[in-house]
């Protein structure tokens, strides 16, 4: 199940990366938690949601509060090495997307309601 980042109330920014993995992915799953770990950290960031199918397409979503805190994860020198890394190694082919949230709204089902009987 996908963990839903809790974001303030927009405008905020989106990062849509959506990528194809390689079926040589060795080292991935562990710069991808450092990569996470490190955009944590990062000014700005607001929160992530990721999810991968079976057949290796993933979407990643990242949340920040504005387009230069954007620019400014895009160049962390490990992040760098990560995007090398994912360009030599790990991705067929991969889509990054940057959007300007203007609105939201969703749903959660109360414990009561998901109760049988």
């Amino acid at each position: 199940m996908i963990n839903v980042a809790k974001v303030p109330e927009p405008p905020y920014y989106a990062v849509i990366f959506t990528s194809r993995r390689t079926l040589d992915d060795k080292g991935y799953a562990e710069m991808a938690d450092e990569m996470v770990t490190l955009a944590k950290l990062q000014p700005g960031f607001l929160g992530i949601e990721s999810a991968r199918d079976a057949d290796g397409v993933g979407i990643t979503v990242s949340y920040w509060d504005s387009e230069e805190s954007i620019r400014a994860w895009k160049e962390n020198e490990r992040h760098r090495v990560a995007q090398e890394l994912g360009h030599k190694k790990w991705y067929e082919r991969f889509e990054t997307r940057i959007c300007r949230v203007e609105r939201e709204y969703g749903f959660k089902k109360s414990p009561s309601e998901d109760a049988d009987g």
